[in-house]
C-alpha cells in the first residue's frame, strides 16, 4: 500500500481572519430559534436576534457557541442583526488568543 502524505506547501491556503469594519461586532450564538434566525450574545453587551442571509444559509452551517460577526441593522441597532461572517474554531482560537475578542464571548 502507498503511504498517504500531507497537502504540499503549494495546496496549503493561507487566510487572513476577517476583523470587524464599520458597525460589524463579534458575537456568539446562545440560541437557534428557528428557521433562519438566532440569538446571539454581542461583544457590546447587548443580546441581538440575527438574521442568517440567503448567500450563507445553505452553504456556512452555524451552531451554537460559535463566534460570529454580525452587523446591526440601522433601524434597529440594539435588537436586530444580520450574520455577516462565521469563524472557524482556529480562527475563533487565535482572536481570543490575542484578546481581541472578550473571554465570555
Amino acid at each position: 500500500m502507498a503511504k498517504e502524505e500531507g497537502p504540499t506547501q503549494e495546496e496549503i491556503e493561507i487566510s487572513r481572519t476577517r476583523m470587524p469594519k464599520g458597525s460589524e461586532v463579534f458575537g456568539t450564538v446562545e440560541m437557534m430559534v428557528g428557521g433562519d434566525k438566532l440569538r446571539v450574545r454581542c461583544a457590546d453587551d447587548y443580546t441581538r436576534i440575527c438574521r442568517i442571509p440567503g448567500r450563507m444559509r445553505k452553504r456556512v452551517w452555524i451552531r451554537i457557541n460559535d463566534l460570529i460577526l454580525v452587523e446591526p441593522w440601522p433601524t434597529q441597532p440594539n435588537e436586530r442583526a444580520d450574520v455577516a461572517f462565521r469563524y472557524t474554531p482556529t480562527q475563533a482560537n487565535w482572536l481570543r488568543r490575542r484578546n481581541l475578542v472578550k473571554n465570555g464571548l
